[in-house]
């Protein structure tokens, strides 16, 4: 079972840790132009976190449901899930480049940066850019997430270190050498995503097109090409299964929606506290990003192996692969610990060379320690809770620790924050920001916890009881 794990885990981890690199990258070209562009690359990427973030269930769920379809042997079924889901983030993309400008001022909105008007018409720069790029990323997320179903680790793996390594040098060429600044980095972006899904649309026909060319929607009759691809989309819209696939996926939508909430709210929230602190936050959640990413691996091994389980009625299998991903969690938990403790000054140093930053988020470092120990459980437990589609448990789950979060942030701003104190104070603000990552950490853990608590119920229960 390890093997299995591994197998499916490391291309997984290989594919993740691409993303966090690519955006160190975009972080070290324009943290070298100067803090106001480090701001704006971080309010620039949370807007899109808080677009995409609430579509992932394109991913999430596609992922879930076809290692369900595959652990039973349906592949008529996998090919429903695939096309559902891929017309769904079409019609989605559409409807945000339809809206890009109401949501540039929502943005505004949201995104209030002290002393820094600056910032934030660098983000919104960034923004009309790489807003062009919505139809690409998403039909992103339905490959990735029909791959990982599939129990196909590589492909992701493979497309994501192409698209990146073309994010990576376009943006060093648009920025470097033709002095295109911010916009540079965005539109190294936005022809990333699209080569990527060129190239996922490519190894899906040269490797599963066996699958959709044996569609049989389970009858005998034989279909010509043009017959079957309409069959299958009509079938792919049938309504139960299309019922199904929003009730799923509209509780990870709900839970995905606090998420995005919750880190959106940090960034803004350390906008208003000052422009430098923004900037060094970004900093630490760099290390949390990495750390994400590598549980992330293991949890999308989770979505396959727990999927296909439960689809095959293996519970002893089931159970085995569950304890083995915890295992490994608390290990990984382990080496990132020490490694943020013995290198932590270091990673500061290849974001940024101002010095008043990097000092700055010296004074927080003590949070990176904490990030792995707090947050492992709950990287595993979605992708456990996903590969189930218990998606309603993960919704409740997220719920408590989203109001905890709240509930920790202004119940110790209150208490230990006073309006007659000087909001210019160093002291000021170095509470202020402690209470926002320590009721960040609460976040983090309480989510594991509950979710470990609703094992047993939500995952173990759906073939236990059988």
């Amino acid at each position: 079972m390890n093997k299995r794990i591994l197998g499916l885990a490391l291309p997984n981890i290989i594919t993740n840790i691409t993303v966090p690199l690519l955006g160190m990258v975009d972080m070290a070209i324009v943290g070298h132009l100067s803090a106001a562009h480090l701001g704006a690359i971080a309010i620039g990427t949370q807007i899109f976190n808080l677009i995409y973030w609430n579509f992932g269930f394109l991913r999430m769920g596609t992922s879930g449901f076809t290692a369900q379809a595959y652990g039973a042997n349906d592949m008529d079924g996998a090919v429903r899930i695939f096309v559902r889901a891929i017309t769904i983030a079409l019609g989605v993309a559409l409807l945000l480049l339809l809206l890009q400008w109401p949501i540039s001022r929502l943005s505004l909105l949201i995104f209030q940066v002290k002393d820094g008007p600056d910032v934030l018409q660098l983000a919104l720069t960034y923004f009309f850019v790489r807003i062009w790029a919505a139809p690409a990323t998403l039909g992103l997320y339905a490959v990735k997430g029909w791959f990982i179903g599939m129990q196909n680790a590589k492909l992701p793996m493979w497309i994501a270190i192409f698209l990146n390594t073309v994010n990576i040098v376009c943006s060093l060429i648009f920025v470097l050498v033709l002095h295109w600044d911010i916009r540079g980095v965005a539109l190294g972006t936005v022809i990333a995503q699209y080569s990527g899904l060129a190239v996922g649309l490519f190894f899906m026909v040269k490797k599963y097109g066996w699958v959709f060319s044996h569609y049989s929607h389970q009858s005998e009759r034989q279909y010509s090409a043009q017959e079957r691809a309409k069959q299958i989309v009509v079938d792919s819209l049938h309504w139960p299964e299309l019922r199904r696939f929003f009730k799923v996926n509209g509780d990870i939508f709900l839970r995905t929606v606090c998420l995005a909430t919750v880190f959106t709210f940090i960034t803004a929230a350390s906008g208003h506290i000052s422009k430098e602190v923004l900037a060094i936050d970004a900093l630490l959640m760099q290390f949390f990003t990495l750390f994400s990413y590598i549980m992330d691996g293991f949890a999308y091994a989770g979505e396959s192996l727990v999927g296909r389980y439960i689809g095959a009625r293996d519970s002893r299998s089931l159970h085995l692969s569950i304890r083995l991903l915890l295992c490994w969690g608390l290990a990984l938990t382990l080496l990132f610990t020490g490694l943020y403790a013995v290198g932590g000054d270091w990673f500061l140093r290849i974001f940024s060379k101002e010095a008043i930053i990097i000092d700055g988020a010296k004074v927080y470092m003590f949070w990176t320690l904490i990030i792995p120990v707090c947050g492992f459980a709950a990287f595993l437990f979605d992708g456990i809770f996903v590969g189930a589609t218990a998606s309603r448990a993960m919704r409740n789950c997220m719920f408590v620790a989203t109001l905890a979060f709240f509930a920790v942030y202004f119940g110790l701003k209150h208490f230990y924050l006073h309006p007659y104190q000087q909001i210019d104070s160093s002291s000021y603000q170095q509470v202020w920001n402690n209470i926002l990552w320590t009721a960040f950490m609460v976040y983090l853990a309480l989510r594991g916890i509950l979710q470990a608590l609703c094992l047993k119920k939500s995952v173990y229960a759906l073939i236990d009881n059988k």
